[in-house]
């Protein structure tokens, strides 16, 4: 089953990758710092290696977000999502992996969920 791992942030510190330019990342000791960021290249190596990473991409920072509506037949096209969110989304994973158990396994291993959220949604095949 595939999912996309929705990884969120804050913009003042947005740089991919994102964890690395957190505050509370930046206050852990250079040896927390480290480790934290071996673990998540080894997951990287992990889930590439198993096949179990299908994409992932960063996103641009969130000035250049727009939303699109119609209503009443006229598009309005605005600025960002929520101008007066503190956090946006920061860019995505898909993974392949067995079920929901597996998928949370793997999202809780990404340094974001450390500081953050990740979100984790089933893809629905349409095809």
């Amino acid at each position: 089953m595939k999912y996309m791992l929705l990884i969120y942030s804050n913009p003042e510190n947005l740089e991919h990758p994102i964890f690395l330019q957190n505050p509370d990342f930046l206050a852990l000791s250079s040896d927390e710092r480290g480790e934290l960021t071996e673990r998540f290249e080894a997951l990287h190596k992990e889930i590439t290696e198993s096949g179990e990473l299908v994409t992932g991409a960063a996103l641009a920072h969130p000035v250049n977000t727009r939303t699109t509506r119609v209503r009443d037949g006229v598009p309005a096209t605005t600025d960002g999502p929520y101008l007066e969110a503190k956090e946006h989304l920061a860019g995505y994973f898909v993974i392949d992996c067995d079920g929901p158990e597996r998928a949370a396994e793997i999202a809780s291993r990404f340094p974001r969920t450390w500081f953050a959220a990740v979100d984790i949604h089933p893809i629905v095949d349409c095809a």
